[in-house]
């Protein structure tokens, strides 16, 4: 049966359908059978038109151009072309969907405005595709199909504009300021279980610690993307996959370049008897090491972590622990995961302050107008003294790394290939490192 001769009703409240409703067909082909042949192309041309009337979204990265954003505007229009062909709302799904979207843009600091007129914009171009080859006596469908788009629109903006304002409260109201108060008494020392009980959970036996460290993104310095929305975009995608792995149980402090992550060792809904101090806690750090990876891959950078262990009452003293940690791992060039204490103690002895590590530091500093073989020492140390894994590492030829090791041998008096002045070297690394952050730290 063709719409622009059939008759049309408000549909009822129900379910699936309604019984005496009647697509909308323009041009001769049913309107939502249009919508959804043209899925990909309109939602290409809804992206593009977003790009020409509306700048501020050309600050967004080219992944999320093409991918999230992309593929929302693809189910939008499926929402569309659900509701054209059942005359109903679409399911309340897609407008919580509508909801979380543009509190996402709004953690990415896009104006109201903008996200707004893109719900208009995606509507007018559907408008533009279905219509285009809509025949004179199509009227009455015309204005079927114009009054769902206007509702479908209502809908869309009012669950946007509710999302927004969403996405604009502080983190502390989201995710809950009780248990920020618990994460703030538990870093000060002070008395957690009464914060504990204002925030609704049980205090666990223990805490893994972890102190992060987290890449940029390549996006936040690619050109004409704004660095602040790529770097928020990372950050989000790493937190909700944290939060999936660890069921929302860890309490947090970060920000798009790292922070602190204090994971419970203990199910908060079994009582646990707390242990007198850390050593008696035993962490799945394997379990919490995939954790951090996935978490990793999720953001799409890499995400260096120091970690420690301890009961509710040594989290500060194990928080200064767990940057420690991570100094060492970050200035040894340790790959990117998990370390614990264990993992650098070496490392960690090494850099701690004493008349001896400036010493040592002093070993190399023959070096240090020479950063070429400071560099080819370190890769070559690296690899297992292996010269044909540090050429390979550096890019040059064998001979090249020989040649290098050799006149640090003739500039420090310690010679690489041999092992009795490799500890001597390793120390001296090490405590050079350790004395070129001390300002810092």
């Amino acid at each position: 049966m063709t719409g622009h001769n059939a008759p049309h009703c408000t549909p009822p409240d129900t379910p699936e359908t309604a019984p005496t409703w009647h697509v909308p067909v323009i041009g001769g082909r049913p309107a939502d059978q249009l919508l959804l042949g043209g899925v990909r192309e309109l939602a290409v041309s809804v992206v593009a038109a977003l790009l020409d009337r509306v700048p501020v979204y050309r600050r967004l990265p080219r992944e999320q151009l093409t991918g999230e954003l992309t593929r929302d505007t693809e189910r939008r229009i499926r929402a569309l072309a659900h509701a054209v062909r059942t005359g109903l709302p679409a399911p309340t799904a897609e407008f919580s969907a509508v909801r979380e979207a543009a509190a996402r843009r709004a953690e990415e600091g896009l104006p109201l405005d903008a996200v707004l007129l893109a719900h208009h914009l995606g509507l007018e171009v559907c408008w533009e595709f279905v219509t285009r080859d809509a025949h004179a006596g199509d009227a009455a469908d015309l204005l079927v199909l114009n009054r769902l788009l206007l509702d479908q629109l209502r809908r869309a903006t009012t669950a946007a504009g509710a999302g927004y304002l969403d996405g604009r409260r502080p983190a502390g109201d989201r995710r809950s300021t009780a248990r920020q108060s618990l994460l703030t008494a538990l870093l000060a020392g002070t008395r957690a279980k009464d914060a504990a009980v204002r925030a609704g959970v049980r205090l666990p036996a223990g805490y893994a610690v972890l102190c992060l460290s987290i890449a940029d993104h390549p996006d936040e310095h690619s050109p004409g993307v704004d660095p602040g929305i790529a770097a928020r975009r990372k950050l989000r995608r790493f937190v909700a996959e944290l939060d999936h792995r660890t069921r929302q149980s860890a309490l947090t402090a970060l920000t798009p370049s790292g922070g602190l992550v204090l994971a419970p060792l203990a199910p908060e809904a079994e009582p646990e008897p707390e242990p007198a101090d850390a050593t008696a806690l035993e962490a799945p750090w394997p379990q919490l090491a995939a954790t951090l990876a996935a978490a990793a891959r999720a953001a799409g950078v890499p995400v260096l972590a120091g970690a420690a262990a301890a009961v509710p009452a040594e989290v500060s003293g194990a928080a200064t622990l767990a940057y420690e940690v991570l100094d060492v791992a970050r200035a040894f060039g340790r790959p990117p995961g998990l370390h614990r204490l264990d993992d650098v103690l070496l490392e960690y002895q090494l850099t701690r302050p004493s008349q001896a590590r400036s010493r040592l530091a002093a070993l190399l500093e023959p070096l240090a107008d020479g950063g070429e073989l400071l560099t080819t020492l370190r890769t070559h140390l690296a690899g297992g003294l292996n010269r044909r894994l540090t050429a390979s590492a550096l890019h040059l030829h064998p001979n090249t790394v020989d040649y290098r090791l050799r006149r640090v041998a003739v500039l420090t008096g310690l010679d690489p290939s041999s092992p009795a002045d490799v500890l001597r070297i390793t120390a001296a690394i090490a405590a050079r490192a350790a004395e070129r952050s001390s300002p810092a730290r």
